[in-house]
């Protein structure tokens, strides 16, 4: 099965914390200094490969001087437009140098890098030769994770050429669209100018992080294709980070796709980072997935966004992952809920896959 995970801090914890991803999982986790904060590394390509995650949405993510988070601490920081830029611009750098020299990884900014990815992931469920497995290629489609890299609105063509794909207005303080979700202030004027010339190159815009507000209103005013790469169902957990039934549907409308977040924190209602990881399982995960497609109608618009070492680690994921190879475990449990091969194949990666299809030149 080929599996997209449309959320992942690879250049972020490779340059911030050391977290090579080109080395074995097991290498980082020997190697690394533990961090209470974050956990034990999860991500790792050779994880990827055993897994069958053929694709992601690697992530620029920089945080703003002004976050006072304890999991967040580290030198890539910003405190103006300018240092965001300069930090995210060596995060995609860091992407196009693992593409020139890792022979395993494809950026993938066009159809035919799309095509190239998938022809080399057959479909192999009883893979006995690991050679095979090490022939499989991972694409990683470039996502911003708020916007305030882009200097200014006209600056998007420049990002573009240099190969990223979709982009989120919003993470902590943004001045597109002032603030995130929990500062419930809709987009800036400058926000509102960024998506009409985003719209121009058919970017993917990423509602996660957002307020209620922007959200409603990057809908209405957006006519790109939108995504919410790493969001779970408020209904079951019920706070503004998590996407409201109305904001599901019309995510659906738009032919977008939801991210199902891999996060106990976000899984389980009044779940706290550090509570016993017995307490969140693979059935929760279904959960969520099964909520989009129950207020939706239909499994064409939900997949996996699981944020893995996204400032949480092995501890604070459901009790029967270890690392990121076990994201396979969530088809079967897809299947065991009554899913048709079809549509666990496609909540596992289709959709995501469908979406890159209409969206790449």
């Amino acid at each position: 099965m080929f599996i997209v995970d449309a959320h992942l801090d690879l250049a972020y914890n490779a340059l911030g914390y050391g977290r090579n991803p080109r080395h074995p999982l097991t290498h980082i986790r020997a190697t690394e200094k533990r961090d209470r904060h974050r956990g034990q590394a999860t991500v790792a390509f050779d994880a990827m490969q055993k897994g069958g995650i053929g694709l992601c949405f690697g992530t620029l993510f920089v945080s703003p001087a002004s976050r006072k988070n304890p999991s967040f601490e580290n030198d890539i920081i910003y405190l103006n437009a300018q240092e965001a830029h300069k930090l995210a611009m060596t995060q995609l750098d860091f992407y196009h140098r693992l593409a020139d020299e890792d022979e395993r990884i494809r950026l993938v900014g066009t159809l035919a890098d799309l095509d190239e990815v998938i022809a080399s992931n057959p479909n192999l469920p009883e893979v006995q030769n690991l050679r095979e497995v090490d022939k499989r290629l991972i694409g990683i489609v470039p996502l911003m994770e708020g916007a305030d890299p882009i200097r200014e609105p006209e600056e998007v063509e420049y990002w573009y050429e240099r190969g990223l794909r979709a982009v989120g207005l919003a993470w902590d303080d943004t001045r597109y669209a002032d603030g995130d979700w929990q500062a419930k202030r809709g987009l800036t004027d400058d926000g509102r100018s960024l998506l009409e010339i985003m719209a121009q190159y058919n970017f993917i815009l990423d509602l996660t992080h957002m307020s209620d507000q922007a959200i409603f209103e990057a809908l209405d005013r957006y006519e790109g294709p939108i995504i919410a790469s790493h969001s779970n169902g408020r209904a079951l957990v019920p706070t503004e980070r998590q996407l409201s039934d109305d904001q599901i549907r019309l995510i659906g409308e738009r032919g977008g796709v939801i991210g199902t977040v891999l996060f106990n924190k976000f899984l389980r209602a009044g779940h706290s980072m550090g509570d016993p990881k017995h307490l969140v399982t693979l059935d929760h995960v279904v959960a969520h997935i099964d909520h989009v497609c129950q207020v939706l109608g239909s499994a064409a618009h939900v997949g996996i966004g699981s944020d893995l070492d996204g400032g949480f680690g092995r501890e604070d994921i459901p009790s029967e992952m270890d690392n990121i190879a076990d994201e396979a475990l969530i088809a079967p449990k897809l299947a065991e809920r009554g899913y048709s091969e079809t549509d666990v194949a496609n909540i596992m990666g289709g959709n995501w896959l469908n979406l890159l299809r209409r969206v790449l030149p």
